[in-house]
């Protein structure tokens, strides 16, 4: 990984473009596919800007069992 995570970003998207491109898509409607996808995700953080403090009701925390395997 590179010290800017905007290099990275720019490499993944050049890969994932040409990758697309190889099989047979149109450059622009690849741009375009990104382009959607990032005014999708937009809206998502727009309505939840940490998705990582979400708690489902579905999730059940367990105990954690501190003791080694051997002892059990």
């Amino acid at each position: 990984m590179t010290k800017d995570w905007r290099d990275d970003l720019s490499l993944k998207l050049e890969d994932f473009v040409d990758t697309f491109v190889v099989k047979g898509a149109k450059a622009t409607e690849v741009y375009d596919a990104i382009q959607n996808e990032l005014d999708r995700l937009r809206v998502a953080y727009d309505r939840d800007p940490d998705p990582a403090d979400d708690q489902s009701d579905d999730v059940v925390e367990e105990p954690s069992n501190d003791k080694p395997a051997s002892q059990a």
